[in-house]
């Protein structure tokens, strides 16, 4: 009995991990090779597996035998080091459809939204986590238009998230 209720409890941890805010759609007509390469960190929410790091970037590639590797990268002015951290992630749905799940720590996965991107040319992207304490505003360069970041802050503010605890990363490492 006690088997049956962790497993059913773990179960449920790791779906609401793997869910989404109730305002945030994931975009559809998504083409994971062109989302493939760097991203760079431009705004998030903080928590504490970044708290302190600039020059955030992020690397999307394929794994051998499916799904994507992510590799992220920050540097700590505390530590005087970069810090890297890799993980996997999978489509939760059909991979047209910008939601995936992602692993850094084994069998936990979290949410990994894209909620607003760039279909023209993938410049940007607007990614949420499985709530709204999740947020991030990524580019493929160091620096958006003011344009782009005030899109993003009315968006995010209209989907519930928190705007005011927004931090702009710096990318002077990067420049």
């Amino acid at each position: 009995m006690k088997l049956n209720t962790l497993f059913l409890l773990s179960c449920l941890i790791l779906t609401a991990c793997a869910g989404m805010p109730k305002s945030v759609s994931p975009v559809e007509n998504f083409e994971l090779n062109r989302y493939l390469g760097t991203w760079y960190e431009i705004a998030r929410l903080d928590h504490r597996f970044e708290r302190g790091l600039d020059d955030v970037t992020a690397e999307y590639s394929l794994r051998e035998g499916g799904g994507i590797t992510v590799v992220n990268r920050g540097y700590s002015n505390e530590e005087n080091d970069w810090k890297v951290a890799e993980g996997k992630a999978y489509f939760v749905d059909e991979q047209d459809i910008g939601y995936l799940k992602v692993s850094f720590f084994g069998p936990f996965y979290g949410s990994y939204v894209i909620f607003d991107l760039d279909s023209d040319a993938y410049e940007y992207a607007f990614v949420s986590g499985p709530d709204t304490s999740y947020l991030w505003l990524l580019s493929r360069t160091p620096t958006l238009p003011k344009e782009i970041i005030e899109k993003f802050e009315t968006s995010a503010k209209n989907r519930g998230f928190d705007t005011s605890k927004l931090i702009y990363v710096d990318h002077s490492r990067s420049q």
